[in-house]
């Protein structure tokens, strides 16, 4: 496994292991995750990960101390993540802790789904079955607090994202390219929509921000637009109380 280290600026640096998605490569940068957070240094602000990069972002003033044997504070934090890299041993955790994510695909919840269906030349009960039939890896959060970049969808469901972002709601179920994601907030957003979820992915009240982390499994399963309503429903009374 190969990588490259270079700065992001003055005061950030990014470990990169290859632009693809790849189950290994994103065990390994978890691993050196880990190990950046066992091993920290002074300096460090916070870390970064992505589908195959991880990026540190430090205090360049405080890593810069007396007594630092490297030329540079970069040439530092290189040395911290190329023994990140060697050090790092990725666990195995496997994937029996599965979220089960509901999801409706019909009416106005798959706003893209005739779309979708038009440009692929197969049906919308096609689509659903092949959405439902993999269990999906979290690869990334990004983009928006909690949303979820899950990877790999079935080759026949590949499509680009729109030319323009249009508003799409909370829950909203979308693919692009190779991935499938949830739209945590409201907001505008570019993926083809297939269908929406009623569950809560970022509640920044909670001990834990994000329903969805970094290595995580997901599998969703159908419910019809009844089902959709009657979960928004409980879910606005619990709000309330």
């Amino acid at each position: 496994m190969s990588y490259k280290i270079y700065p992001l600026g003055d005061a950030a640096a990014c470990i990169d292991l290859g632009n693809i998605i790849d189950e290994s490569i994103n065990k390994k940068v978890i691993a050196i995750r880990n190990r950046l957070e066992r091993f920290s240094f002074d300096g460090l602000k916070d870390i970064i990960v992505a589908y195959s990069s991880v990026s540190v972002y430090y205090d360049p003033i405080l890593v810069k101390k007396p007594g630092l044997q490297q030329a540079t504070v970069f040439d530092f934090v290189r040395s911290k993540l190329e023994d990140a890299f060697h050090q790092s041993l990725i666990e195995e955790h496997g994937n029996s802790d599965i979220f089960k994510i509901p999801v409706c695909y019909s009416g106005a919840c798959g706003i893209d789904m005739a779309f979708l269906s038009k440009v692929k030349k197969i049906s919308k009960e096609e689509i659903i079955q092949l959405h439902l039939s993999k269990i999906y890896r979290v690869y990334m959060i990004g983009f928006l607090p909690g949303f979820s970049y899950l990877g790999k969808i079935d080759e026949k469901l590949e499509i680009a994202r729109k030319p323009k972002p249009i508003q799409v709601p909370a829950g909203s179920v979308g693919i692009a390219g190779k991935q499938t994601g949830i739209y945590p907030i409201a907001c505008p957003g570019g993926w083809q929509i297939i269908g929406r979820t009623p569950l809560k992915f970022f509640d920044p009240g909670a001990v834990m921000p994000s329903r969805l982390n970094i290595g995580n499994y997901v599998q969703f399963y159908e419910i019809s637009e009844e089902e959709f309503n009657d979960c928004l429903v409980v879910k606005d009374t619990e709000t309330k109380h």
